[in-house]
Parts: C-alpha cells; sequence; structure tokens
C-alpha cells in the first residue's frame, strides 16, 4: 500500500527534501514501477500519479507499446535547484524539476525510443549495462546554476548556449524549451551519451553532430515514437538559408571543424551553416544515388564502434582518447584521414555531388 503524509507534513516539507542514506523500499507496484513516496509535496504528489496514469493510459488505448516497461519506477530527487524527481527506466536515470506533465508523462517512452533509434545505427544492438543519466530542469536559470556546479571549466562555454542542451561527460544537461524542441535537444544530446560510452572511438564533429541531428524530428502514434530524419525542417530551413546567401562551408572545412569554435565565434550563419551541413552530409552518405554509399557511412560507424578504423597508431590513440578535446587540430587529422579512406580522395567530384544533395533535399 502506499502511505501519503498527511496534510500538515504537506506543507512542512513542500520545500524541503531528505534523501535517505540507503536505498529505499520498494512501493506497490503500479504497471512494473517502483513507487516511493514520502512526505512529497501536493505538486509532486499531482505530477507523480499523473506520470503512472500515463502509463495506464498509454497500456490500454495502445495495446503493447512498449510504454509498461518504459516506466521502472519514481522517487523524489533531493536537489538545490528545486522540487524534484527521480525517473527510472531500463536505459536512464531522469532527473528533473520540470513538474509538466505532457512532457514527464512521455519523458520515459520517449528515450526508451530513442535508444532502441540510436541501435539501428549499428550492425546489431547493443546493451547497455550501466544507466544513462539525464538532467531536465524546469528553466534556464535553474539550468545555468547546475551547470557551473557541475561542468567546470566547461561552464562558461555551455552557458553561451541560446537554447538547448549539451553532453558533458557522458551526462544529458537540459531544461525545458517547450515540448517539442525539448524533445528534440533530449534526443540529440542521447546520441552523444550513447556513442560516447560504446564506440571505441570517437566520431570527428561533423560525423556526430550530423546523426545526432537524425533523432531531431520524430511524430508520435499509438503510444510509441518514430524518428524522421529527412523531415527535419528546422535543419533543412538552415540549409536552404545558407545556399541562399552563398554561405556555404567547403566540404574540406567542414570535416575538420569543431562546433565547440564555431560557437565560440557567436556567428549565427556559421553555426547554422555547419550544423545544417553536417546533417546533409551524414544524409549525404546514406541517402545519395539511391543508397550507393550507404554501405560505406554503416563501415564507418562500426568500425568507430570497435576501433578498427585504419589509421597510423598516433591517430588511433587520438581517436581513442576521451580526455582530448576535439580541437581543429584533432579533426583535421582524424576527420581528414577517414573521409579520405571511407568516402574518397576526389573532393571536387564529392563536393560537387553534395552540393547537388543539399539542393535537392532544401527544395523538398
Amino acid at each position: 500500500m502506499i502511505k501519503l503524509a498527511g496534510a500538515s507534513e504537506f506543507s512542512e516539507y513542500s520545500s524541503i527534501w531528505h534523501c535517505p542514506d540507503k536505498k529505499p523500499k520498494a512501493g506497490r507496484s503500479l504497471f512494473g514501477a517502483r513507487i516511493v513516496m514520502k512526505k512529497f509535496s501536493l505538486v509532486l504528489i499531482t505530477v507523480f500519479f499523473s506520470l503512472i496514469g500515463c502509463f495506464k493510459s498509454d497500456k490500454v488505448q495502445a495495446g503493447q507499446t512498449g510504454t509498461e516497461s518504459a516506466l521502472e519506477s519514481v522517487e523524489r530527487w533531493t536537489n538545490e535547484y528545486g522540487q524534484g524527481l527521480k525517473i527510472t527506466t531500463p536505459h536512464y536515470e531522469i532527473f528533473t524539476t520540470l513538474l509538466d506533465k505532457e512532457i514527464i508523462c512521455r519523458v520515459p517512452t520517449f528515450m526508451e525510443s530513442a535508444y532502441n533509434s540510436y541501435n539501428y545505427q549499428l550492425p546489431g544492438p547493443i546493451e547497455t549495462v550501466t544507466k544513462f543519466r539525464i538532467y531536465l530542469f524546469a528553466d534556464r536559470r535553474q539550468w545555468e546554476d547546475f551547470t557551473r556546479d557541475f561542468a567546470g571549466e566547461q561552464a562558461k562555454t555551455y552557458c553561451a548556449i541560446k537554447a538547448g542542451a549539451y553532453c558533458h561527460n557522458g551526462t544529458c544537461v537540459a531544461y525545458d524549451i517547450g515540448p517539442k524542441r525539448t524533445f528534440s535537444v533530449l534526443a540529440h544530446e542521447g546520441w552523444h551519451q550513447f556513442n560516447s560510452r560504446h564506440f571505441k572511438f570517437r566520431l570527428p564533429s561533423w560525423l556526430d553532430e550530423g546523426v545526432a541531428m537524425l533523432f531531431e524530428e520524430y511524430r508520435a502514434e499509438g503510444g510509441k515514437f518514430f524518428f524522421e530524419p529527412t523531415k527535419n525542417e528546422y535543419r533543412l530551413n538552415a540549409l536552404s538559408n545558407t545556399l541562399l546567401q552563398n554561405r556555404t562551408i567547403p566540404l574540406k572545412e567542414l570535416i575538420t571543424m569543431n562546433p565547440g569554435d564555431v560557437l565560440a565565434s557567436d556567428q549565427t550563419e556559421a553555426v547554422m551553416a555547419f550544423y545544417s551541413q553536417s546533417y546533409a552530409l551524414v544524409r549525404f552518405l546514406r541517402e545519395a544515388g539511391q543508397g550507393q554509399r550507404y554501405k560505406i557511412y554503416q563501415r564507418l560507424m562500426t568500425d568507430s564502434l570497435n576501433g578498427d578504423w585504419p589509421l597510423d597508431e598516433a591517430s588511433k590513440s587520438m581517436a581513442a582518447d576521451r580526455n582530448v578535446p576535439r580541437t581543429i587540430l584533432w579533426n583535421h587529422i582524424v576527420g581528414l584521414a577517414l573521409f579520405q579512406e571511407y568516402v574518397g580522395y576526389d573532393f571536387e567530384r564529392i563536393e560537387k555531388e553534395y552540393l547537388s544533395f543539399c539542393i535537392q533535399i532544401a527544395q523538398q
């Protein structure tokens, strides 16, 4: 039985939280979720039962959609930033002060759907043993306060992000920027989490960011989420503007760029060009010429996963060492070598095909 605190206790504990040192005992199981509720505020109780109710509703309306198993447990989260919950799924621990039921009810299933989609980039699924960690805050102030405490020297760079999220040391940190965009950035950063843990070699920036943008567009149907990389209007519009303004980044320069340096320049056009063109370049490898380079794309990803890139020992060391920032030098050495090895040396011909593909998808 779930035991709720009395009304007088709610006011006392509405903004004061205490996490026990020992793991709390499981409460009554609802739809497979472990319930831990002690002296919650009225707001959290409302959100708590709404979250459980979402999974009951999905189960009834959508049949066996996988939503039942997407939620393992819900607990209170003690923190200095706001009232919070810890939501646990098979592959994620989500710490959140965002109590918007429209978002919170969907987060567990969304992230598990994204996890499955990340695996589709590989020849076979990878099973994650240690859960990924996500922090999702209610507003930017909480997000910035946490970032200054969490990210150390990188905090200034992250706080320069105008609206979005970041992945630092394998942890995703986001805040509410509206339901649609919040889910988009969670899926984007979730890819960075996934490959940084499982891939033996780091991906060059254009490839890492390009793949991440494949998960920014999605649709919800019958309690499930489906990712639609070809319908990413935000990136397609940016690509169209880049082409119209004749501000395209040359291909050889694009594959050696580091997004951190682009963001630090505070040049909106350059930032939009880098991301939209990286998105288009990944799609180019997957789709152009009726998928003639798709096997190249798969081999590039698989060899990164297994640590089989055909690089010299010094470059392999650079690719494997995640403690060294991906600078322009790193991208230039590794990114250029990989592109030439897997895609080709004839940059003039490849760039012509690539730009033609960019125009094609921007006009669709």
